[in-house]
């Protein structure tokens, strides 16, 4: 079985891979031995495609491969938007041939990844999408060797996102879309995926589905797994972050919630949960050196009010930007117990968790 890695590195600029190719000049990481990446970019949607192309770019210098052959192999989970505290880096999936064989039955950290066919404009936001999402998930749990949905600690899903080009598209060509609003349509998008994710793993059950479930059933979701939509997907891209008893290499990984906001138990017991050492809520000096990637999915825009008190996200003067106002809550309180502002914050509340929860998984290497 091949030991699963995750190493996290920051970017001083949307277009800065530096950290990344020294990674690859140090021998840490061997660039064919890549699975996928998750990153947290700044800026614009531009900013977010000039760090795609980088990342790209470099791919494709050091695997001798095209930009485009770059794209099908290794999925690029691009999370633009980074307020608050939030610090722009770079997260790399890497899978290796084992040194050494595991030295004990301890669950260890395992990597799958899949994607989906082609989704097509009319599908996105319908079943179809949730059924694709779902077998795609089950192809990642296969390919990361996870047997059980009890071992997922988090699933993290790139998918389309819809633009008036594609909708219009759709409609000259007479196939009816879920909804002529883009936005909503995008939307629609990250929900259906997270529904896939709750069907593979026992969350919901296919007749819960029926109907118009998709985007009005806030009762129905997932708490492991975290949808991001982008222009530049066709199809659903998906990485499954586990654990298998006996797997080689030193990583765990773990999963928490946070009810809302303020729930930051929840969030400490992902990082107990992976072995780390808290004092005063705070992981210990000698254990942060181990935490190897954290990220949290915020949903706090999508209710009005935490613990009983009014917010302003969706009505207050940066009511456009709520969800990078959701997020940076999110990440302040959990960069808080990691000591590191190198946390992935996701906003996308449809079906991603409760409404008003954060989803949290950390990431430790005990090596």
């Amino acid at each position: 079985m091949l030991e699963s890695q995750v190493h996290t590195v920051p970017m001083s600029a949307p277009d800065d891979v530096s950290a990344v190719a020294t990674l690859f000049d140090s021998g840490m990481v061997d660039p064919a031995n890549a699975v996928a990446l998750i990153a947290q970019t700044e800026g614009d949607g531009f900013a977010r495609g000039f760090a795609t192309l980088a990342l790209q770019l470099l791919f494709s210098e050091r695997l001798a491969l095209s930009r485009e052959e770059v794209f099908d192999r290794i999925p690029m989970l691009m999370i633009g938007g980074t307020a608050g505290l939030m610090s722009p880096h770079v997260t790399l999936f890497v899978r290796k041939p084992a040194v050494s064989p595991a030295q004990s039955d301890a669950p260890r950290l395992a990597i799958g990844v899949a994607s989906t066919r082609a989704v097509q404009p009319e599908e996105y936001g319908t079943i179809v999408q949730t059924e694709l999402v779902a077998a795609s998930l089950r192809a990642a749990m296969r390919d990361a060797g996870i047997t059980s949905p009890e071992d997922v600690a988090c699933v993290e899903m790139k998918c389309p996102h819809m633009s008036a080009e594609k909708l219009d598209g759709a409609v000259a060509s007479g196939r009816p879309v879920v909804t002529r609003d883009v936005a909503r349509a995008s939307s629609l998008s990250r929900g259906a995926s997270a529904l896939g994710a709750a069907l593979a793993l026992g969350e919901v059950s296919a007749s819960d589905l029926r109907g118009d479930a998709i985007g009005s059933r806030p009762e129905l979701y997932t708490e492991r797994g975290s949808a991001s939509s982008g222009g530049e997907q066709v199809a659903v891209r998906t990485v499954v972050i586990g654990n298998v008893r006996g797997a080689p290499g030193t990583y765990v990984a773990a999963r928490g919630v946070m009810r809302d906001q303020l729930d930051i138990q929840g969030a400490r017991a992902a990082f107990r949960a992976a072995g780390l050492r808290l004092d005063d809520g705070i992981v210990v000096p000698e254990d942060r050196r181990k935490v190897a990637a954290v990220f949290v999915n915020a949903g706090a825009d999508s209710v009005p009010a935490c613990a009983g008190r009014r917010h302003t996200m969706r009505s207050d003067l940066l009511s456009a930007y709520s969800g990078h106002v959701a997020k940076a809550v999110a990440h302040a309180n959990v960069s808080a117990i990691a000591q590191d502002t190198l946390v992935l914050g996701n906003a996308g509340a449809e079906h991603q968790g409760a409404p008003g929860a954060n989803l949290v998984c950390v990431i430790a290497n005990h090596a």
